[in-house]
């Protein structure tokens, strides 16, 4: 395992990080998710991800109770906050009273006395900037955060952050978690510019686009009966025949290099010097070793060429 420094700060963390959306807590059966985890801590993993929000909390729980097991400054954990955790009107949104109270909730879901990452889990157009920031570096000054995040903000809005953070002598954000895979690569063009300026380390989700990039459909029309796919609609209307061709295409360029087809997605995505870490789910150990050793693997500028002749039109 291969491990970066996260943006301007002197945390390094692992080329591939372990997430728990849409698996721990639900979806994944709990010893399932026990395996993974310390499949990927035992690999070299030492940045795990999760949110409040997940599975309303039960993520979070899992999560934390397995990392309990190694030491806390052995590993680099985050959570995030923004979206709804109850009914009330101050149940959810990035005020000062939602962001303080489900840091603690977090905290104590997740067993420990701090994290170290804490994202703001969208933009909040209904609170100042300035009361969400002094929050978070309340929080910071109290030990409970190490560094500040965001998760799917605009450059303008990570723009309006750090002149805010700047002019009030507050805590900058120091990372931003969009998502980045072969289909979707809007970040190029505002996102990673800034954060190479301002020195804001991206941590990517859905680096193989819901497993669509690991190869695994042959067909749009024909999806496995336990994928996510057939069980999401959102997910499975993402995937689409024009898409399967090229992951195929993909797959023919990974063979050559003798890497898997989620290998070469992931490796393409640490190409960037400005991401951190790809994050992954995994449901089984055995998918944690294969999406590790991507970690250190170097493209050659013909691969990258051959690889940006295929999904180029796409991302247009």
């Amino acid at each position: 395992m291969q491990y970066r420094r996260l943006g301007r700060t002197g945390l390094k963390v692992s080329e591939i990080s372990l997430g728990s959306w849409l698996t721990y807590g639900g979806y994944v059966e709990q010893e399932r998710a026990a395996q993974a985890i310390r499949k990927a801590y035992e690999l070299g993993v030492n940045f795990f991800d999760t949110a409040n929000v997940y599975e309303k909390g039960a993520a979070e729980i899992v999560m934390g109770g397995i990392l309990k097991e190694y030491p806390r400054d052995s590993y680099v954990l985050a959570t995030k906050v923004f979206w709804p955790m109850g009914e009330g009107p101050n149940d959810r949104g990035l005020s000062r009273k939602h962001v303080t109270e489900q840091a603690h909730a977090s905290l104590k879901r997740l067993g420990t006395d701090y994290v170290d990452i804490y994202y703001c889990h969208r933009f909040d157009p209904e609170t100042p900037v300035d009361e969400t920031l002094r929050a978070l570096d309340d929080l910071v000054r109290q030990g409970k955060v190490l560094y500040v995040g965001v998760s799917e903000w605009t450059a303008a809005q990570m723009a309006e952050a750090l002149g805010t953070a700047d002019k009030y002598l507050l805590d900058r954000i120091v990372v931003n978690q969009p998502i980045y895979n072969l289909f979707n690569r809007y970040i190029e063009k505002e996102i990673i510019p800034l954060g190479e300026q301002q020195g804001i380390g991206q941590v990517v989700f859905s680096p193989l686009a819901q497993g669509l990039l690991t190869g695994k459909y042959d067909s749009a029309s024909a999806l496995p009966s336990d994928s996510r796919a057939s069980k999401l609609e959102w997910v499975k209307n993402g995937i689409t025949e024009e898409k399967i061709g090229q992951v195929k295409q993909l797959a023919s360029i990974a063979k050559e290099l003798d890497l898997t087809t989620g290998q070469l997605a992931l490796a393409w995505i640490l190409r960037q010097a400005n991401v951190a870490s790809a994050l992954v789910g995994a449901s089984r150990p055995e998918q944690v070793e294969e999406n590790v050793k991507a970690s250190g693997v170097t493209l050659s500028a013909d691969t990258l060429a051959a690889v940006e002749a295929v999904f180029a039109p796409a991302s247009n």
